[in-house]
């Protein structure tokens, strides 16, 4: 139930009905939460916009929330029930934190933000989760009689701005990557390093190795072994994530251009994928299993999603051996994990 905090009474409002299953909006508290706050966002509740659906619960209480949903997941989806995670945040006070931000504008040519589950736009005047540069553009101020969307980045290096077809800069693992302002990287300032720098503690790469980069993106985690003397293969199908990679790594990574359904994988001392919110699937994870890998570090940022690949991975013979879990998106419900795999002997 959104807008709802555990051991609120309140009266909820149906929104979707399935069998086994309701989905609603709590719309009147009864009797509230000690960890329920005001929302400071005018925008933030039931029929309103459906970005921030965490607003109305305090910083710890969010967190407590996340860690408990991941929990539930691995045990309920992945046969897990014993496995100890805390969600832990970044640096910030969790707003201000997305550099990415895609308005839709409404039939009277108003940018908003989407209602949750749904089509129509809310017009808005202040996004508070949106990065100050962002915040900063005459974006809401205006009307686009000529547009059903405009994307907004604030890249590491200069201004923000509204997306056009140029090309930013990010920075991370100690590089510069050069991409389109369209193509995939973490929206919180601190989220790629820190999954990297997650990802490297859990593998422990050793140079001369070899590692598979799966679902690679703009090239993070390719970077981030390469840098460690590792070599480096990236599978991606995007074809603006294989440009990034290949123009900010040049010849320290083979980038293959691919699904990972359909790559042929060379065999490897370590693995790290991070697929889309759907998952990898059983066919990719037996594929992975077969490479006999000496680990593997699955990036996640569904739980659900995460928790059915486990159990895949369980059944071919992998432990999940460590676990962490963090707040990359605050005053949302969605969390980012990485989980270390090592092979049963």
């Amino acid at each position: 139930m959104r807008h709802a905090l555990p051991g609120e009474a309140v009266v909820a409002e149906i929104t979707e009905l399935h069998k086994g299953y309701l989905r609603a909006d709590a719309i009147e508290i009864l009797t509230a939460s000690p960890d329920r706050v005001a929302a400071p966002c005018p925008y933030s509740g039931p029929n309103l916009c459906g970005g921030c659906d965490l607003q109305h619960a305090s910083a710890p209480a969010q967190r407590a929330w996340k860690t408990a949903v991941v929990r539930e997941q691995l045990a309920r989806l992945g046969g897990l029930p014993d496995v100890e995670v805390t969600v832990e945040a970044l640096p910030d006070d969790g707003f201000g934190w997305r550099t990415r931000v895609r308005y839709h504008i409404d039939a009277l040519n108003r940018p908003g933000l989407l209602k949750h589950r749904s089509n129509e736009v809310v017009p808005i005047d202040r996004c508070l989760i949106a990065h100050p540069g962002i915040q900063e553009l005459d974006v809401l101020q205006r009307r686009w009689p000529d547009a059903d969307v405009v994307d907004v980045v604030a890249p590491a290096e200069g201004k923000a701005q509204i997306v056009a077809g140029q090309r930013i800069s990010e920075f991370a693992v100690g590089r510069r990557f050069d991409l389109a302002a369209t193509a995939f990287w973490q929206v919180h300032p601190a989220a790629a390093d820190t999954l990297a720098e997650c990802v490297l503690q859990f593998l422990a790469p050793k140079s001369g190795e070899t590692a598979l980069d799966l679902y690679g993106g703009a090239g993070l985690f390719a970077a981030a072994l390469a840098a460690q003397g590792c070599q480096v293969t990236m599978v991606e199908a995007a074809g603006e994530g294989v440009k990034a990679a290949r123009r900010s790594l040049g010849d320290a990574v083979q980038v293959v251009e691919s699904s990972v359904e359909r790559a042929k994988l060379p065999s490897a001392d370590l693995v790290v994928l991070d697929p889309p919110r759907t998952g990898a699937g059983a066919r990719v994870v037996r594929k992975i299993s077969a490479l006999a890998p000496r680990a593997i570090a699955y990036v996640a940022c569904d739980p659900a999603a995460l928790a059915r690949d486990l159990k895949t991975f369980g059944e071919e013979g992998w432990e999940l051996t460590n676990i962490r879990a963090f707040d990359c998106f605050p005053q949302t419900h969605h969390v980012e994990c990485v989980a270390l795999l090592v092979k049963i002997v």
